[in-house]
């Protein structure tokens, strides 16, 4: 059986506690958040950026802490002026785990009829692309909230992992499922019986992560992809965006059906005109997101 110190030192974050929301609490737009910053980024401001602060906690994800997410997401997603959205945490840790304390005296009729990680996955529903910018530790929960993501960057000195074995129990946001589809069984499987955590050269070779970045550049390399995203047909980029999330969902027979209706939808919108006008007077396109 593993020491209390090897499970500290595999998955700092699993063990970490965050205070309960308080419920009289009341946001403003963009602001006003106890466990992240969140601001406009970019040239135009047409970038969202969304960085977990809890330093002391190393990100850990507690209850208010993804409330807030998703509070800061739907902003974002109502806001538009934003095109793409990124998410980041600190240097050291991205998100090194889930709020244990909160799961700890829970029952199974809690969980199972009650909202535990009732809210994780909203991330997954938006429409605007995110991107996800992973210093450090992405363990548990972290690597979970990760993989929601639409693409992810990782500084050089990043890893991944999905420790929760270690304490006992199981993945729950995802995390046999997304990361089985995303590096196959086998690594899969190791990662999650193991505990063992892999670097982001590893993540990049088994297609976990995009690209990798020196740490002090991995945001602004995350804000530039976002900013080329944002700079394109907001409603076209939704359309594209549901389009390769489908071929997760359905067969290839259903995805390329799928594929085919969306790409026709295109040509009732302005934007397909005005890109295709552009293209061939060759010069910029001017969309309008219509």
């Amino acid at each position: 059986m593993a020491s209390l110190s090897t499970l500290l030192f595999r998955g700092p974050a699993l063990l970490r506690s965050c205070p309960r929301l308080s419920a009289a609490r009341n946001y403003a737009a963009g602001g006003n958040f106890e466990y992240i910053v969140t601001e406009k980024k970019g040239k135009n401001n047409n970038v969202g950026l969304i960085q977990l602060n809890r330093p002391k906690a190393l990100n850990a994800l507690c209850e208010g802490l993804i409330k807030e997410i998703n509070q800061a997401l739907m902003t974002f997603q109502e806001d538009p002026s934003i095109g793409a959205i990124v998410l980041t945490g600190s240097e050291k840790a991205f998100a090194a785990g889930a709020d244990i304390k909160e799961m700890q005296d829970k029952t199974f009729q809690a969980c199972y009829s009650g909202t535990l990680l009732k809210d994780w996955d909203r991330i997954t529903q938006l429409k605007k692309p995110v991107i996800a910018a992973v210093n450090g530790y992405a363990l548990g929960g972290g690597c979970e909230l990760a993989m929601m993501c639409d693409i992810i960057y990782a500084g050089e000195k990043a890893q991944f992992g999905q420790p929760e074995i270690l304490i006992g129990t199981i993945p729950g946001a995802g995390g046999t499922q997304r990361l089985t589809r995303i590096v196959g069984k086998s690594l899969a499987m190791e990662m999650v019986l193991t505990g063992d955590r892999i670097s982001a050269q590893e993540a990049k070779q088994a297609g976990l992560i995009s690209k990798i970045f020196p740490v002090d550049k991995l945001v602004e390399e995350a804000i530039l992809c976002a900013e080329k995203i944002a700079n394109n047909s907001k409603i076209v980029t939704e359309m594209a965006k549901e389009s390769v999330n489908a071929a997760y969902e359905t067969t290839l027979a259903e995805g390329i059906k799928m594929e085919k209706k969306l790409f026709y939808s295109t040509f009732a919108t302005e934007d397909r005109k005005e890109g295709m006008t552009a293209f061939v007077e060759k010069r910029k396109p001017n969309f309008k997101d219509k």
